[in-house]
Parts: C-alpha cells; structure tokens; sequence
C-alpha cells in the first residue's frame, strides 16, 4: 500500500498595491520545480512558525521588504508531482523597503487580468477569487 503524501505547508502574500490594487507577481528561481512560472512571493512555514512569522520571513529573504499586517484570507491544496502543497494565501497591503530580487527572480505588478505567463497551478484558482472580488467577468490569467 502507498504512503500518503505529507503536505507541505506554505505562507503565500499576495501583496496588493495600494495605489492601484495592482497584484505582485514573481518568478520562480532557476533550479525550482517550475522554474521561471509566475507566482505570488512565499514559502515553507518552517517547525514553531506561525503562518504570518513565515511570511515575513520569506519575504524579507525573497524581496528585501519587511511587511506590515497579514490578513489570513484563503487555504488551497495543490497537488504537484514535485510536492502536496496547502497554500495559506494571505492579503498584504503595506510594506516598508525596497524590492530587492533576492534569488535572482523577476517581479510584475499585474492587473486582471494578468499579462504575464505560465501562472503556476496552484495561484489560478485564487486569481478568479481575486477577479470575482473585483466584479470582473471572464477568466483573471
């Protein structure tokens, strides 16, 4: 009988311009599993760390940027041949710093919807989300 796969659990900030409601989108590093597809900046809640301790974590490792409040909006699973992943998706609205692309990836600010591809699998469903929140009709990516 096959071992269950163990989730991998993952902080995600979908980081939201105030100016606009523009959505930060980032490369994924060469070396990755999905190498150069498009995705919000997170990662790995390490043992003890709580799902906004990780994402300040990951995104001053990431982007240089030291957020200000979370909000814990959404959880997602995403099964990949790489990993099972459970996704926190969190809102970030403020941040200090300036974007500093730490791992060598790129970064867009993107409207609905976006114009930058491949999207990784696991953001589309929380791109529709973001568009049905926004009122916009049709597909976000």
């Amino acid at each position: 009988m096959a071992e269950a796969r163990k989730h991998t659990e993952v902080a995600v900030g979908i980081l939201i311009r105030e100016a606009d409601e523009a959505l930060l989108l980032s490369t994924r590093p060469e070396g990755k599993p999905y190498a150069g597809y498009w995705e919000f900046p997170g990662g790995k809640i390490e043992p003890g760390e709580s799902i906004e301790q990780a994402l300040r974590r990951e995104l001053h490792e990431e982007l240089g940027i030291t957020i200000a409040g979370v909000e814990v909006w959404k959880t997602t699973e995403h099964d990949y041949p790489h990993a099972l992943v459970r996704l926190h998706w969190c809102k970030v609205r403020a941040w200090d710093g300036e974007f500093e692309m730490r791992e060598g990836q790129a970064i867009r600010w993107q409207q609905l919807p976006l114009d930058v591809t491949p999207v990784l699998p696991g953001a589309l469903p929380v791109l529709d989300w973001l568009a049905q929140e926004r009122g916009l009709a049709g597909t976000a990516y």
